[in-house]
C-alpha cells in the first residue's frame, strides 16, 4: 500500500533513509559523504521546504519512502529509499510510478553521478539522462545544494524538452 506520510513516520523514514544511503558510502566522492547520511534537522527542513514523503507499507511496516515536491514549473522526485532488506521487490517502481501520476509539471530527478544504479533505474521507467551545462543550471535553478554536489551529480527528466 502507498500512502502518504504522516509526523509520526519521521522515525522510520529517517531509518530508511540513512540505511538505505549506506549504498552511496565508497560510490559518491568521500567529501559528499557523512554519516548519518541525512541528520534529522536535514529530514525536517526538506518536508518544511515543501518536500512531501510516500510511504511505501508492507505487513504494517513502512519499506521505502519517496518524496515529490513541486517547485514553480516543475517536479522533483526527491529523496528515493528503500529498505536495504526490501530492495527488489518492486518498491521503489511502485512508488516512483504512484509519483510520477501525482506530477501535472515535467519531473526533474537529481542523484549522484556515480550512482549507476540509481541513473539506470531511472532510465529503465523512461527518464532521460542530462548532463553538462543544462544539469547544472537546472540543479542550482531547482535545488539548493553546494557547488561541489552540482559537479558530482546528474539530472534526469521525463520532459522531452527541459523546462
Amino acid at each position: 500500500m502507498i500512502r502518504a506520510s504522516e509526523l509520526t513516520d519521521l522515525p522510520a523514514i529517517f531509518a530508511i533513509i540513512n540505511d538505505s544511503a549506506q549504498a552511496y558510502k565508497g560510490v559518491i566522492p568521500a567529501d559528499r559523504w557523512r554519516e548519518p547520511y541525512m541528520t534529522w534537522e536535514e529530514l525536517t527542513g526538506q518536508i518544511s521546504d515543501g518536500v512531501q514523503f510516500w510511504c511505501y507499507v508492507s505487513n504494517g511496516t513502512i519499506a521505502g519512502v519517496m518524496g515529490i515536491q513541486v517547485k514553480s514549473d516543475v517536479t522533483l522526485i526527491r529523496h528515493a529509499y528503500v529498505r536495504t532488506q526490501d530492495r527488489n521487490k518492486g518498491i521503489g517502481s511502485k512508488l516512483l510510478n504512484h509519483l510520477c501520476q501525482m506530477a501535472t509539471t515535467p519531473i526533474l530527478i537529481g542523484t549522484w553521478a556515480d550512482a549507476v544504479w540509481a541513473i539506470r533505474f531511472y532510465q529503465n521507467h523512461g527518464f532521460r539522462l542530462l548532463v553538462g551545462p543544462e544539469k547544472d543550471t537546472l540543479l542550482r535553478t531547482y535545488w539548493n545544494i553546494p557547488d561541489r554536489q552540482v559537479e558530482t551529480s546528474v539530472v534526469l527528466t521525463n520532459a522531452l524538452a527541459t523546462p
